[in-house]
């Protein structure tokens, strides 16, 4: 019988591509790591993993491993779903991972809906960038979480989760009142509100300005769009802005709506979507959801 424990390593290493990753993932140290997936080895009977200069690679064996390993952990989540579908009431932890925009605009009405509907809920909010969620999610410091892509960047499915549409949102070019009436083109020269490199706001800006022919003159580097926005009225440059965040811009910020589109979903690990909590969850959210397009 194979160990799930290890089996979730060596799909840890499959998407991490070090030992020490998977070890820093685990708070394990590199050996132990190693250890089991040595043991791994043994349990299966060929070899999963082979030298490549300084790091270790999955050979065949082990990439076959992997994608049946990433079944059996989606059967093994969705028969804790049908077990804790049996339970009198919605109970328990449910760690939310949420983009900054989320937590202010539609998790409290999802809390306070669920904490009135299932009061042995206990909701535990963790702030996080999307490019964090998938992460935490496979590694179980999460059960549900909010991703984000755009179309001009749009992300590769992970094999690990499931995921259902949320929000679909027109992204706004913010500019000074006073800058005039165009739309990206004429932002060509302006300083450029951006957020931190490494983010997915970032990478989209960068994307959309090249996609219009030039790369955006950074001045400064901002994630909460409340601060950019604060920034843009006080005429320190001009950024891109999803609906949600757009709400209620302050004085002296003028929103030019641009073509692209921002795509707010819910992801939990595969095979969780009937697990009662993350079915509340999902159920809140879309109320939420709801209210704010109205």
């Amino acid at each position: 019988m194979l160990d799930v424990r290890r089996l979730r390593l060596l799909c840890d290493l499959s998407r991490l591509g070090t030992i020490a990753a998977v070890a820093q993932a685990h708070t394990y140290t590199p050996s132990a790591v190693s250890q089991q997936l040595s043991i791994l080895e043994r349990e299966v009977g060929v070899p999963l993993l082979e030298r490549a200069g300084r790091r270790v690679v999955l050979t065949g064996a082990g990439r076959v491993l992997v994608r049946h390993a990433e079944t059996v952990l989606a059967a093994l989540e969705r028969t804790t779903a049908a077990v804790a579908a049996l339970a009198a009431g919605v109970s328990g932890p449910l760690r939310i991972g949420a983009f900054p925009t989320a937590v202010r605009t539609l998790l409290p009405a999802t809390l306070v809906a669920l904490g009135r509907e299932h009061p042995g809920l206990e909701l535990l909010v963790t702030e996080l960038d999307p490019v964090a969620v998938p992460a935490a999610l496979r590694e179980r410091r999460l059960d549900v979480g909010l991703l984000h892509d755009y179309d001009a960047v749009p992300v590769e499915p992970d094999p690990a989760l499931d995921t259902v549409p949320l929000l679909d949102e027109t992204v706004f070019l913010a500019m000074p009142a006073g800058q005039g009436d165009g739309g990206l083109a004429a932002a060509k020269d302006a300083s450029w509100i951006m957020a931190t490199p490494g983010t997915l706001c970032h990478t989209a800006t960068l994307q959309v300005c090249r996609a219009a022919g030039y790369t955006p003159r950074v001045r400064h580097h901002a994630d909460d769009f409340a601060t950019v926005l604060a920034l843009v009225a006080a005429d320190q440059g001009v950024s891109l802005v999803p609906q949600l965040a757009a709400a209620q811009p302050p004085a002296g910020v003028r929103l030019v709506p641009l073509p692209t589109r921002r795509r707010t979903r819910v992801a939990y690990r595969r095979g969780a979507a009937r697990h009662p909590a993350v079915a509340a969850f999902v159920t809140a959210m879309h109320a939420a959801a709801g209210a704010v397009r109205s």
